[in-house]
């Protein structure tokens, strides 16, 4: 299985951090307990391929506090490597993320499966139409994002400057 996860706002929830995701939530406990717990899907063995798109403005805005921000950002970057990719898409103008976070999990049969977020509920998507906008899109974004390594040397120096 792999998940590839986009996220204009805030850290997905595949990678916060309990602090991040108490903050998003605001201290509703059964829900972060239920963020939290989903992300056992990471430690199963083996792990799905997990890639992280996050838009450069994810870094800057604060969710909770400055130590929030840093544990979470400094969590990212530790759980980068073989199974999970993390890019940064730099701030800079129009692209087809702006409408909104997705999630695109791709089953070991290839099938694929979008799940978009929106302020009333979540949408499963699995129609051929919706797939082939939400794949023009992620395309895009790849095109766009930072390489890894560029992608983690950002974090970090977003952390260095803007959250210690």
């Amino acid at each position: 299985m792999e998940l590839t996860a986009y996220s204009l706002t805030v850290v997905p929830g595949l990678v916060q951090t309990p602090a991040y995701a108490n903050a998003i939530l605001h201290g509703d406990k059964e829900a972060v307990d239920a963020r939290i717990r989903r992300q056992e899907i990471l430690r199963k063995d083996p792990p799905p391929a997990l890639t992280v798109l996050l838009d450069e403005a994810v870094l800057h805005r604060e969710v909770g506090s400055k130590e929030i921000m840093r544990e979470q950002l400094e969590y990212l970057i530790s759980v980068a490597g073989r199974h999970v990719t993390v890019q940064v898409v730099p701030s800079n103008g129009e692209h087809g993320g702006n409408s909104g976070p997705f999630v695109v999990a791709t089953l070991e049969d290839r099938s694929e499966v979008v799940y978009v977020e929106s302020a009333y509920r979540g949408l499963t998507l699995s129609e051929p139409e919706a797939l082939a906008a939400v794949a023009r899109t992620l395309r895009e974004l790849r095109s766009l994002a930072l390489p890894m390594a560029a992608s983690i040397e950002l974090i970090r120096r977003t952390v260095e400057e803007r959250w210690t």
